[in-house]
């Protein structure tokens, strides 16, 4: 077994693309994946949660479980973990920090569902909840789009949009704006991305989203409303979202893995309004974890091997 840190995996220098590739190669399959909705904990604690997310991914070779934990006081909020093991044998192959993973594939996950289901040519985007994650997002989307002129306004919240901007100031088609309120960063744009991890209230009223606009709220929070006025809705995971409040009141749902297999429609006009909950699948971290796995070079990682000799244990 290999312990993995988050360190060996930045070390691979993964780039923003190959993270789309993964996501986009691991959703074709969702339909072979062995995928439970992940289970919750909430323990008494404000803000705190322990998520626990498996998988098993046979056409890999590979299976694990992501634990995610939040701390809304510790640097980073969010950590995660993984275990991965072999399908063949059932060993343990490596215990892996899960921050990088978690980051970019929450960011690459959000980036191609913004190029599925945006109208094509979008040209502004609103950010609200200016972390890793949302850099993560613009940093895949820039990436497969590089020459796209963006105006991308910021919710200003302490000088976290200062610098976000100073993060990708050296793009010369981003132009960016700070607003002060979240109706100001939704109203006039194409996409609406929300990174946000705590909302107790939707962001704004219904007249605020423009027709054709696309609303990704990556951690599902602060837009219930437009569950029941927007014309399409589609989520990474019906399993995770049958329970939502007003599921039973979309006007249209979908997978995003039916649009993309053709079993459902995405986007049919430049007038319609599109929400896509992707709540945060296994599939895409044990996938990712494979491919780092793979990526690893013979001194990436610490080896730990165990004793197979049980009669110890008998003593």
């Amino acid at each position: 077994m290999r312990i993995v840190t988050f360190d060996d995996v930045r070390g691979l220098g993964i780039s923003p693309v190959q993270c789309f590739k993964w996501v986009e190669e691991a959703l074709k399959h969702k339909n072979e994946a062995f995928l439970p909705a992940k289970i919750s904990i909430k323990p008494d604690i404000p803000g705190v949660f322990y998520n626990t997310m498996p998988s098993v991914l046979p056409w890999t070779g590979y299976a694990g479980v992501k634990l995610v934990t939040r701390y809304p006081d510790r640097t980073p909020a969010l950590e995660s973990q993984i275990l991965l093991y072999s399908i063949s044998d059932g060993r343990l192959l490596a215990l892996m920090d899960g921050t990088w993973i978690t980051t970019m594939r929450t960011g690459a996950v959000a980036a191609h569902s913004i190029e599925l289901f945006a109208k094509r040519d979008y040209r502004t985007m609103g950010i609200i909840g200016l972390g890793n994650t949302a850099a993560a997002t613009l940093s895949v989307l820039l990436a497969r789009n590089p020459n796209r002129e963006l105006s991308i306004k910021l919710l200003e919240y302490k000088d976290q949009h200062i610098r976000f901007a100073q993060r990708f100031e050296d793009y010369s088609n981003v132009r960016f704006s700070f607003v002060a309120s979240p109706e100001d960063a939704v109203k006039g744009c194409d996409v609406v991305v929300s990174a946000a991890t705590v909302l107790d209230r939707d962001v704004c009223a219904d007249d605020c989203f423009d027709p054709g606009v696309v609303v990704v709220p990556i951690h599902t929070r602060g837009f219930t409303n437009c569950d029941l006025f927007f014309d399409k809705v589609y989520a990474d995971d019906t399993a995770h979202v049958k329970g939502f409040k007003y599921f039973d009141r979309f006007r249209s749902f979908a997978e995003v893995f039916d649009v993309i297999e053709g079993s459902a429609h995405g986007r049919d006009s430049d007038e319609e309004r599109i929400l896509v909950y992707n709540i945060g699948i296994s599939l895409h971290d044990i996938f990712f974890a494979g491919k780092v796995y793979e990526s690893l070079n013979p001194g990436d990682g610490k080896n730990i091997s165990f004793d197979p000799d049980l009669e110890k244990f008998w003593v």
